[in-house]
Formats: structure tokens, C-alpha cells, sequence
């Protein structure tokens, strides 16, 4: 998988100014499609760079929480069925 050769700061940024001034030029100057500016601002339009920061450090911890949640519920099964076999 391809990974991205902007950071999110750089893409808030670029799509800030989009907004500005000409979308046509924004992408020529940074070398992008119009399709990405366009998905880019679907999901950074509006954010402060400092807010995606943040956005991307709760993705990161509401991914490791769902991994805990569901290896308790595994642990939490093995258990169930432990009890059960020994009634």
C-alpha cells in the first residue's frame, strides 16, 4: 500500500488554501488530483491542523481499546465455557 507523501498538517493546509484561491492551481502546484483535494477536503475540511492531530490520537486509542474489549470478551467466553463443561 501506497503511503502518503503529505502529512495531515500539509493536507489541512492545501486545503485551506483551496478554499482561497483557485482549486485548479492548488493541485497543479502540489502535484495532486482533483479527485484527492476533493477527498481530502470531505475529511479534513474545516479542521485546524492542531485538531487533526488530535483526531488521529483518538483514532489511535479507540483502535487499542476495541482490541481490549475484544480480547476480554474471548478470555470472557473461554471462561463461560470452562464453567460449563465442569457442571
Amino acid at each position: 500500500m501506497r503511503t502518503n507523501r503529505f502529512t495531515e498538517e500539509q493536507i489541512v493546509k492545501i486545503v485551506q488554501e483551496a478554499v482561497a484561491s483557485d482549486a485548479a492551481t492548488v493541485c497543479r502546484r502540489h502535484g495532486i488530483g482533483r479527485t484527492t483535494l476533493w477527498r481530502w477536503q470531505r475529511a479534513y475540511g474545516g479542521l485546524e491542523p492542531s485538531a487533526v492531530r488530535a483526531l488521529k490520537r483518538l483514532e489511535a486509542e479507540n483502535r487499542r481499546l476495541r482490541e481490549v474489549v475484544a480480547e476480554l470478551s474471548v478470555d470472557n467466553r473461554v471462561l463461560k465455557d470452562a464453567l460449563a463443561k465442569k457442571r
